[in-house]
């Protein structure tokens, strides 16, 4: 893409990749860059200096950010989506000022609606799950992908006599909301196997008085499908069992979930600095796979929401 710096790749306009909506990691060489990807300082250091000092002055920058050029802005804008599995964008704050930006604003938006804020101009950069972004780039918004964070999370699970996707013919099942990401990543599935998502299924969505995990735990519905901490919480009471966890079973295991993406006119015009958001974003990502109790505690994801 033109503007782009080298080191970025902006993914293709139309998915690929069937109903699942999915990017698969292997696609490009992002993950190959990942390796490079390293700070001066061993990641437990950084957890060290963060908990000790409370700062982003104590992080040195990246031997590379010479090579890069100066950035071309020193103020980025992300979305602030009170989400469990945004917790990488909040803890990029520290690595953000790291990386030379002075002005960092964290801008609340729906989940639904990160694509299209985006697409407006008004936050420059936000991850979302793919599904969010499918729309958008069908519809031929200017947004561009830059790269997948992590894989799924999502559990579906059922009662006794249910044993796979295809055994939701008839049955209720229970979401977040209809067009949200566990909506239509369930509907895409039970599309993949055969089923009509509108007419086969029964869905049954959470409303303020009324979560749908509760509704399942009391055996008033079939299925739940739910996300970190849902899937937890129903184990821990031994409620219904798991047809599969996207985040361990294929296929969805092999494809990335959570993608960030951002504003086109935002990339093209400052590669440098959507260079340094990528790379902050993803050094946050690996902080969490490898301390995620130390991550847990961080005040920055302490503002995610749980229920």
């Amino acid at each position: 893409m033109p503007g782009l710096d080298p080191g970025i790749h902006a993914a293709p306009a139309k998915a690929e990749h069937g109903l699942d909506c999915r990017v698969k990691p292997g696609n490009d060489d992002f993950v190959k860059r990942r390796v490079s990807m390293k700070t001066t300082q061993t990641r437990r250091r950084f957890l060290t200096t963060l908990s000790l000092a409370g700062t982003a002055s104590f992080v040195r920058a990246p031997p590379a950010m010479a090579a890069e050029g100066p950035l071309e802005t020193t103020t980025i804008r992300l979305a602030n989506r009170h989400s469990l599995c945004n917790a990488p964008q909040n803890l990029a704050e520290e690595l953000l000022g790291a990386e030379g930006f002075t002005e960092i604003r964290y801008i609340d938006t729906r989940p639904a609606d990160t694509a299209g804020t985006i697409a407006q101009g008004k936050i420059d950069f936000s991850m979302a799950h793919a599904s969010y972004w499918v729309p958008a780039i069908d519809a031929g918004e200017p947004v561009v992908l830059l790269a997948g964070v992590h894989v799924g999370c999502f559990e579906l699970f059922a009662r006794e006599g249910i044993h796979g996707v295809a055994d939701l013919k008839g049955k209720s099942v229970g979401v977040e909301a209809l067009g949200n990401s566990t909506h239509v990543f369930l509907a895409a599935t039970a599309a993949h196997v055969g089923l009509d998502p509108a007419k086969d299924i029964r869905w049954v969505v959470s409303s303020p008085n009324v979560r749908a995990m509760e509704l399942f735990a009391e055996g008033k519905i079939d299925a739940f499908l739910g996300s970190p901490p849902e899937p937890q919480a129903l184990r821990a009471r031994n409620i219904g069992h798991v047809i599969f966890n996207s985040s361990v079973d294929r296929p969805w295991s092999q494809y990335f979930c959570c993608m960030l993406g951002g504003n086109r006119e935002f990339v093209q015009k400052h590669p440098v600095a959507t260079k340094r958001v990528l790379r902050a974003i993803l050094k946050a990502t690996d902080l969490c796979a490898s301390e995620p109790a130390g991550m847990a505690r961080h005040p920055r994801t302490r503002q995610c929401v749980l229920f």
